[in-house]
């Protein structure tokens, strides 16, 4: 096909990641191999993998996304790493993400209420008055890591919406680091969440958190399975004794869900909900910061925040990546993938299709339209995509009018996360005034 196999496999490897995605490479695999097959070699401890189907371009994305009857979010899930078991398998199949409909659209009415045009404005005034405490807060020092303090309006909101008590916050800081950070090894182990200051259902649920890493086969232990997130679970339950009226929680007891779905419900929520903010918001202002005509064009015209979320957005994708499985043979760009294969679309190279966006490497922010896929498409187009532009456009509409002269510091470069399936940032000293 033209590419060193080794070349390719680097879309898969972790590593690639901690020095910036390969937009390079994804450019040159979109003009000659746009659907290509990906080795999983073994990454340290975590064992290699069959291989799967990249798929590259915006097209195709898009096609695999809205034709879930071929490509099902449920057969495999939809991380890239097979569950390590049956029974891991079954638990992950019971979250909204990894349904196909009519199940996905059961599970997404029971919470789509929490995301009506009226409760968002509610929502909205609070996250305004959040963000703006944040920024007032950190003004008169001068600096900031802006990592932590990005992460601080997301974990808030979702609390917030949730009904976990403001004491328990950082215990949703944590069960996400375990989880979208498990190939980082300052993330994998994250436990920052002070004992003391917990509630009791807190301190219980810290009790519950396994203390063995490894599966009975000796392979590293899932950190998306049942038994990973043991504590995150048995908290779940303890909130949802006594859940406070109206909260997500007291709306997943009414709507009757099962043991396995409200407690992969509670993970959609407490650890994917907050996935895309707290990778879009440090890497949208990184983007706009070394971009001095941009950022200032947004100080000149605030009024632009919101197609600047949005091109931020399409600029640095929050989420690298999805999985689909293959129900039949099927022929996609010309490569005829079988049934039971994995089909892995990255959002990461589809945003930056020039077919579909001109210039597609520069970050402007009057880009119009702006296709991006940065909260996928189709039946499983992020259902709080709305919530999340509301907390970007809060905190960068601050950031850009309350801290004049606000730049990079330039004695600190930023720290990436290392993970295949979410771009972050670990560290982002900004300075101002």
């Amino acid at each position: 096909m033209g590419f060193d196999q080794a070349r390719v496999n680097r879309i898969f490897l972790p590593g690639t990641y901690a020095d910036g995605v390969p937009y390079a490479l994804f450019r040159e695999l979109r003009a000659e191999v746009p659907v290509c097959w990906v080795e999983e070699p073994a990454v340290g401890a975590w064992p290699a993998g069959p291989g799967y189907w990249a798929v590259l371009r915006h097209a195709d994305v898009k096609h695999v996304l809205r034709t879930p009857e071929v490509f099902s979010s449920h057969l495999g899930a939809t991380q890239i790493r097979d569950p390590d078991s049956a029974a891991d398998l079954d638990f992950a199949r019971t979250m909204m993400l990894n349904q196909d409909p009519p199940d996905h659209s059961r599970l997404r009415r029971a919470v789509a209420a929490a995301f009506t045009p009226r409760a968002l404005r509610e929502l909205a005034t609070a996250i305004e008055a959040r963000a703006a405490g944040l920024v007032a807060a950190v003004r008169p020092s001068g600096e900031a890591d802006f990592v932590p303090l990005a992460a601080d309006l997301p974990v808030w909101t979702l609390a917030l919406i949730l009904g976990v008590p403001e004491r328990d916050r950082q215990l949703l800081v944590d069960w996400s680091n375990r989880v979208i950070g498990y190939q980082d090894p300052d993330y994998a182990e994250s436990s920052t969440a002070d004992p003391s200051s917990l509630t009791d259902l807190g301190r219980a649920a810290l009790a519950l958190r396994p203390t063995v890493r490894t599966a009975p086969d000796g392979r590293p232990l899932n950190p998306r399975s049942r038994a990973a997130l043991a504590d995150m679970f048995g908290y779940a339950h303890a909130l949802a004794e006594h859940p406070p009226p109206g909260s997500m929680v007291a709306r997943m007891r009414e709507a009757g869900l099962g043991t396995a779905e409200f407690e992969t419900m509670f993970f959609l929520f407490a650890v994917a909900g907050n996935e895309t903010l707290r990778n879009g918001l440090p890497g949208g202002l990184y983007s706009l910061l070394t971009r001095p005509d941009q950022y200032a064009l947004l100080r000149r015209r605030p009024e632009l925040v919101g197609p600047a979320v949005d091109e931020l957005l399409r600029f640095w994708p929050p989420v690298l990546e999805f999985r689909r499985t293959a129900t039949r043979d099927v022929l996609l760009a010309g490569q005829r993938i079988r049934g039971g294969d994995k089909v892995v679309v990255y959002h990461a190279s589809a945003n930056r299709d020039e077919s579909v966006f001109p210039d597609p490497d520069r970050l402007d922010l009057t880009r119009t339209p702006n296709d991006h896929v940065s909260f996928g498409y189709g039946p499983h187009f992020c259902v709080g995509a709305q919530l999340a532009r509301i907390q970007m456009s809060a905190l960068l509409r601050r950031l850009v009018t309350d801290l004049p002269g606000l730049e990079l510091a330039s004695d600190a470069p930023p720290r990436r996360l290392v993970s295949n399936f979410q771009n972050g940032l670990k560290e982002l000293r900004i300075r101002w005034g």
